[in-house]
């Protein structure tokens, strides 16, 4: 396993990290889950990610459980949540970006994994509602009180990231230091057009989601008797209406053939694909089975398999490549 900063810290973030998305505490049993946290950390796998919405907090249990049964050393794995849904309540002190939520969900979701810190703590979505600077000061108390180590976003905007670091700066505050977004081979505009300035500037490390777009860049949606996987899931149905249309299917078939000439699968391709990309810092994998998670952790040592020519032939398989405004 290789490990790389996030953003401009010095924290050393293992390649490939581990997620709980869909599956801890909803999709799979908690000993499965134990078994793969066990697989992942023994790989060199060094975060694991987690959010206070997963599962309406059930998610954070499971893996709390798993961490405190375990004889590894705090200062030897990196532990993120994410504030913004809640945990299930529907009340508006319950949810979103203002002060009393982001204190109380980091209590609550410390208390669930059973920490007395979080490495990492993301704003799951930007807060229509609050102040940006109300956010920034919130997570700035947070770090200087011990309770979170970095803040980050998920799913900002390039300007809302530029707008906390503005507020941080003129307050001396401890601005965002990552950002999870969603990055795979067919979506890829944020990563590498919308936040170039922002890499060059202030610096942005990223903890990306969805490396195999939910399940469809393993190939296993095709046909018309694909079972029952994660894209079918209702809560996902506005992501399948996007990714599942001919188009990629016919992507699909020439990814396939092209992984097996390189003497590797699909999900593995995927993987290493994103893993090229210099200012990703960690690929988040979600696995509900062993072997899957198996399979998508050999992408770190088969990413060298992804030279100039291999890259070119995916480019122009993928015909996608996201252009950079002129102006």
């Amino acid at each position: 396993m290789e490990y790389r900063r996030l953003g401009k810290s010095g924290l050393q973030v293992s390649e490939l990290s581990f997620g709980s998305w869909i599956t801890f505490g909803n999709q799979i049993g908690d000993n499965t889950s134990e078994k793969l946290m066990d697989m992942a950390y023994e790989a060199g796998v060094n975060f694991f990610d987690n959010a206070e919405i997963y599962a309406n907090g059930a998610s954070e249990k499971v893996m709390g459980e798993i961490l405190s049964k375990k004889s590894w050393s705090r200062d030897s794995y990196i532990l993120s949540s994410k504030v913004f849904f809640g945990a299930g309540g529907k009340l508006p002190t319950q949810r979103g970006l203002h002060r009393k939520h982001i204190v109380e969900a980091c209590e609550q979701a410390m208390k669930r994994m059973k920490v007395d810190y979080l490495d990492l703590y993301f704003c799951h979505r930007p807060d229509k509602e609050t102040p940006i600077a109300e956010t920034v000061w919130s997570m700035h108390n947070l770090i200087q009180q011990g309770k979170i180590l970095y803040w980050g976003t998920s799913e900002w905007s390039a300007q809302e990231i530029m707008e906390a670091h503005m507020v941080a700066e003129r307050y001396n505050l401890i601005g965002p230091t990552m950002e999870q977004p969603q990055y795979n081979m067919l979506v890829r505009r944020k990563v590498e057009v919308e936040f170039s300035q922002v890499y060059k500037t202030v610096g942005l490390g990223t903890t990306i989601w969805s490396p195999l777009a939910s399940g469809f860049l393993t190939g296993k949606y095709k046909g018309k008797h694909a079972k029952d996987f994660r894209l079918k899931r209702e809560e996902l149905g506005w992501l399948a209406e996007i990714l599942l249309v001919e188009e990629n299917f016919n992507k699909i078939d020439k990814l396939d053939a092209l992984a097996k000439d390189l003497g590797m699968s699909l999900p593995q391709l995927g993987v290493s694909w994103c893993l090229k990309n210099e200012n990703v810092s960690t690929v988040i994998l979600g696995a509900s089975k062993e072997y899957q998670l198996e399979e998508n952790l050999k992408a770190s040592e088969l990413k060298t398999k992804l030279n100039a020519q291999v890259l070119e032939e995916i480019e122009s398989i993928l015909d996608n490549k996201p252009t950079h405004p002129q102006f």
